[in-house]
Order: C-alpha cells, then structure tokens, then sequence
C-alpha cells in the first residue's frame, strides 16, 4: 500500500473492483491521489449466493479498515465489475463499514469509471483486458456503449482466456501423447502454479477455483512465451481477440484512435503488437497503464479524472 501520511479533509475514496484484486484510492481536494491499496478480487455477480454475498462483505470490510488506518471518506465512487445496477446491499454495507450515509456512496460499473477516465465523450474506445474483456465508448451524448463484457465463460482475451486456452491446449496434448506436458516450458510453467502436473489439481483448479486466481494463471502463461511457441500463439490470439472488440465498435460508431488498457494487456508485448496488426490503418492504438481507481477517487470528489 502506498500511502501520504499529511492530513487531508473531504476526502474522496475510490474503488475499482474487478475479479482479480480491489484496489482503492483516496483523493484530496484538487485531485492529489494521497493513499491507495489493494484487498481481495470481487464481482457484484456473487451477490447471487449466501457465499457469494458473504465474500463480498469480508473483501468490503478489509477494504474499509484499511482505508480507514488512511481517512475518513467524505464521498465514495465505486466501479464493480458486474454489476448491473441493483446495488442498495452493497451500499448499505460500505456505508456501515465507513460511517457513510448511504446517499455519499455511487456504485456503477468499473468500465464506465475506466472509459470516462480515458477519453472525453465522444472522442475514442477504449479496451480493457482483466479477468474478462471489455470494448467501451461513451458517444458525445454521454451515452454508455459496450462490445463484449459479458463474463468470463463468453468473453475473450482476457486472463481468465489465457489461463483457459493454456489448460485446454495442455490438456489435449497429453490425450493424443500422454506425458507430452515435459517438453512444454509452458506446461511447466503452469503446472508450477497450480501445484503439480496431476489432472486432479487441474481440474480442482479451473473448475473450483476463483475466477481471478484463474485469471491470474495467465502470468505464468506470459513468462513462457520467449520459450514456448504455443504461450506466444495465445498471447497472439488473445491480441486478435482484443482487436476484435475495437473493430465492433469502429463498424458501429466510426473510426476513433484506441487505448488499450488493463492487467492482461500488459502481461507480454505480443498482445498490444497482435491487436494492432488487426485495426484499421486510420485507427490509432495506444497502450496505458490506466488507474481507475484514481479516476474513481477523484469522481467522488467531482475533481474529474485527469491523465496520470
């Protein structure tokens, strides 16, 4: 956690909860980003089940202690992967967590908070790889538009892609030559993160694990890429894929430059190269290591969202 430990009043926390980590902000008056951390990944999805519900209250309350040890709040900005507006719970828990009112506490979804800090309406798209992936644009009307976004299971590109694409190639390796995993340093590579080469452990992996830890299979993926053709292929893959998004909202709203940003984006060079080999020549395609949660914390405060 990076921290200023001087004394600031009115304080605006922002948050950006996505499946791999929530990070937080907190912004003093004129925008000056003077705290910030990270707790557990989380997704307004899992408000669906007891579970559910039960985790995302104990990643809201090590938020807020945390944020706590900082300052006190005066607005909060939140931007939740998934969530789809019905959000009076989770209000109701960060404004008991932080001694809020209820009505200091604006919830939305993460891309949006993302997009607004990346462009002016109207003025271009932005792709966004996490866990998931997400093309948006918000037009000159303010209006939210989306390609993609859908959620892991249907999305592309994204890390919970790569970390799936990497087990289903390795996996189907080993039906047509068993043993096959090593001679595969990215085989390696991914049996050494999820703890041995047994199916057992692949499958309990893929198919009982989080959806960001999944997604966080993909760093090791990338780590493999200078010696495994087959981690490059994906990472290639994934970059169309991303491209792909871009190109379905250029066809709908015309062309305007691209920022591609988030985690996964920034796992290997290969993405960002394969994804612009995919755009248009008049389509400009820029690369950044946006922070929404310090776009967040600055919307809470109403002090826009400026370029880091």
């Amino acid at each position: 956690m990076h921290t200023d430990q001087s004394n600031h009043h009115s304080l605006g926390l922002g948050i950006d909860a996505g499946g791999t980590a929530t990070r937080w902000a907190l912004a003093a008056p004129g925008g000056a980003i003077v705290a910030e951390g990270a707790v557990g990944g989380l997704s307004a999805l899992q408000m669906t089940t007891e579970a559910g519900r039960a985790s995302v209250h104990a990643t809201f309350a090590a938020l807020a202690q945390a944020v706590l040890a900082q300052g006190r709040p005066a607005r909060v900005q939140a931007g939740l992967t998934g969530f789809g507006g019905d959000g009076a719970q989770m209000v109701a828990w960060l404004a008991e967590l932080l001694g809020l009112a209820a009505g200091a506490i604006v919830l939305g979804n993460d891309i949006e908070i993302a997009c607004r800090a990346s462009f002016a309406p109207g003025e271009g798209y932005l792709v966004y790889a996490g866990t998931g992936s997400i093309g948006a644009f918000i037009d000159a009307d303010g209006v939210f538009h989306r390609a993609g976004g859908r959620g892991v299971v249907l999305d592309d590109g994204g890390g919970f892609w790569i970390a799936r694409e990497a087990l289903r190639q390795i996996w189907r390796k080993e039906d047509e030559q068993p043993g096959a995993w090593r001679a595969s340093p990215m085989a390696h590579a991914v049996f050494d993160h999820i703890g041995g080469a047994d199916w057992a452990l692949s499958r309990q992996f893929i198919y009982g694990g989080e959806r960001g830890a999944i997604g966080r299979l993909a760093i090791a993926v990338a780590a493999s890429a200078e010696r495994d053709p087959a981690a490059a292929a994906i990472l290639r893959e994934a970059g169309r894929e991303l491209g792909r998004l871009a190109l379905a909202l250029v066809h709908r709203f015309g062309a305007r430059p691209v920022l591609l940003a988030g985690r996964a984006a920034e796992l290997h060079p290969l993405i960002a190269d394969s994804m612009r080999s995919t755009l248009p020549p008049g389509v400009a395609l820029t690369q950044s290591g946006l922070r929404p949660h310090h776009a967040a914390a600055r919307l809470a405060l109403g002090a826009g969202a400026p370029s880091e």
